[in-house]
């Protein structure tokens, strides 16, 4: 709690003691008065200096002027006591605001955190702490067990575990060894490590989340855009309207005082405090939110759109899949062993970098002695023959490698990349290398079906079989195959064309190389998009994990805070419109006021604060 906040609860309980004490002592005359200003000001005075300031800059119709004018119009007529309850009552809603607001802030704060103080930069054998904008690409930077890490790097020397939560929501640390990327906003938690510096802080993953973080409030929803021009409009009218009520009924039957009373009556429950207060809050509240579960919401208008969403296009490759090769399944021939037959391949691959020959070395549980090869020759369209210094002929490659060599073989039908492999002449086994499906992206589809998405769409460039056999495996409703990034832009266009024009339209990419369809989309979702800049520049919504679970994730939080928008501004406005008419007809008084004003805000915000309970948001 800050000091203002502290200072502000002390200043409304002397004046709810006071206004208690007056009540019981009950004075009389000039006194009554002068007793009743002091808990009116000390409660009052910041709302009535800003009334007066609004006032010189010509922006007088806010909440401010009306609860200035209303409570000063109560003096005025003698209603000392509503006077000071209104103005009390009226500074409790602004500390729940304060709080509501403060508790939303928290989520994005925590982001904000990961902004790093220093970097530890070795330079001619010493380590000098700099800041992170100091340092240029390719220095060496030292980071310690318990630091942040400031710049985006790759390991040079030395292991550790990162904890990568303040990007991703999820408390599971992640072990990192030399030659691998370290990304900046994450914690190094155990080891002591020396990066080499791959991006400059203003480029770097952290500068750029940070950024996005800073500017997501200023895009505005539909919803907020109106609530603004509601209360443009809406303030002007209900002052004109109380003047005309203090003003015009009194020349007909005289009674001026009981007008007027009525007239500042409807001019505290006219303050548009629940609405101006609540409807941002609540779409902030869905942005910090969504940022405790690893999810960047770029603004309140892309929280409306993904409510209304009915339709998942998904890239396949890195956002269903992993999109990295490994070996699915090994099938031998003439009783070999598994571990036979992947050591024949590690030799004929060991002097490859292709995704199919890294995948089988990674397979291995140490790399193969490669001293025992004389030759290794790649055939080109076929695959590699590698030679042993005892004579054996290794031939690793496809189909027409085993054709033009004339090995008999046993014909592998199952979906992958088929690696054969042949020693001396003689078929010994297969390899299925594919690219494996993400081990919860079945899950992640069930739960966007039960999410409200009606049509779920997969564009891939594999082969019809490959592209068909993982769709359906995925429970996916529509499947194209086999095309271009310039086709899945035109696939795109005819599902936009196709479907309810209420409803919208998401696609879900890696972030890599998906950027004119993430653009093309009504909103695009960047996943596994950890130190992707294509990823936090393209889309809209970036997930910052690989979990293709937290789509669902985020149209859950989407749904139930634009409910939570529209269920304030359906109970201000009814609340409001009722009490305005009983007001101005005389049965409603000023504490009925009180509550269409402060107690409709009080409960709008507190509505507004459940959007930030996402402890069970994946469980409904």
């Amino acid at each position: 709690m800050t000091k203002r906040q502290k200072l502000k609860i002390a200043r409304i309980l002397i004046a709810a003691a006071m206004l208690i004490a007056l009540a019981l002592i009950q004075p009389d005359g000039i006194l009554k008065l002068c007793l009743y200003l002091i808990p009116y000001f000390i409660v009052g005075y910041d709302t009535l200096w800003k009334a007066i300031c609004g006032c010189f800059r010509l922006q007088m119709f806010d909440e401010d002027f009306l609860m200035a004018a209303a409570t000063v119009g109560a003096l005025i007529v003698g209603e000392y006591p509503e006077a000071v309850a209104v103005m009390l009552f009226n500074q409790i809603g602004v500390l729940f605001e304060q709080y509501a607001v403060g508790k939303s802030r928290k989520s994005i704060a925590a982001l904000m955190d990961i902004r790093p103080d220093y970097a530890n930069l070795e330079k001619d054998g010493k380590v000098e702490e700099v800041s992170p904008d100091e340092v240029a690409v390719g220095d060496i930077i030292v980071i310690k067990a318990g630091e942040k890490v400031p710049l985006d790097g790759i390991i040079e020397e030395g292991s550790t575990t990162v904890d990568t939560s303040a990007l991703t929501g999820e408390s599971v640390p992640r072990t990192l060894r030399a030659d691998e990327e370290i990304i900046s906003g994450t914690i190094n938690l155990t080891g002591h490590i020396r990066v080499r510096v791959t991006k400059l802080f203003e480029e770097s993953t952290v500068a750029k989340i940070l950024e996005l973080v800073e500017n997501a409030s200023a895009k505005k929803a539909k919803a907020e855009n109106f609530i603004s021009k509601f209360a443009k409009w809406y303030t002007p009218i209900v002052v004109g309207a109380a003047v005309l009520l203090a003003v015009i009924p009194p020349l007909f039957d005289g009674n001026w005082s009981e007008w007027i009373y009525r007239a500042l009556t409807f001019l505290v429950i006219s303050c548009p405090c629940a609405l101006v207060i609540s409807v941002p809050l609540s779409f902030f509240g869905g942005i910090g939110g969504a940022s405790k579960c690893g999810i960047l919401i770029k603004g309140g208008n892309y929280i409306e759109v993904l409510a209304r969403c009915e339709t998942i296009v998904f890239d396949k490759t890195g956002t269903l899949t992993k999109g990295t090769f490994a070996i699915t399944d090994i099938q031998t021939v003439y009783g070999i062993d598994e571990e036979t037959l992947l050591t024949y391949a590690a030799l004929a691959e060991s002097d490859s970098s292709h995704p199919i020959a890294k995948s089988i070395l990674a397979r291995m549980e140490k790399a193969p002695d490669t001293s025992v090869i004389s030759e290794i020759t790649e055939l080109s369209g076929k695959g590699i023959l590698a030679v042993t210094k005892d004579g054996e002929r290794i031939l690793v490659g496809n189909e027409k490698l085993m054709q033009t060599e004339n090995i008999a073989y046993k014909h592998c039908e199952t979906i992958g990349t088929v690696v054969y492999i042949a020693v001396n002449g003689k078929h010994l086994g297969t390899l299925i290398i594919s690219d494996e499906i993400k081990s919860d992206a079945k899950e992640a589809v069930t739960e966007l079906k039960n999410s409200g998405i009606t049509k779920t769409v997969m564009l891939t460039g594999d082969s019809d079989t490959v592209g068909n056999a993982i769709g359906h495996e995925l429970g996916i409703d529509e499947i194209h195959t086999e095309l271009l990034p310039a086709d899945k832009v035109s696939h795109v266009e005819t599902l936009l064309e196709g479907k309810n024009k209420k409803k919208t339209l998401a696609f879900v990419g890696d972030g890599i190389n998906d950027a004119p369809v993430l653009s093309r989309a009504d909103i695009g979702i960047s996943m596994g998009a950890i130190g992707s800049d294509a990823a936090i520049e393209a889309s809209d919504i970036v997930l910052m994990d690989d979990d293709p679970k937290k789509i669902a994730t985020a149209i859950r939080i989407a749904k139930r805070t634009l409910g939570i928008v529209y269920t304030n501004i359906i109970f201000a406005l009814g609340v409001k419109g009722l009490v305005l008419v009983l007001g101005a007809l005389g049965i409603a008084n000023m504490w009925a006021a009180v509550f269409a004003d402060v107690g409709v805000s009080v409960i709008a915000i507190l509505n507004a604060m459940r959007v930030l309970n996402v402890k069970n948001i994946n469980s409904k």
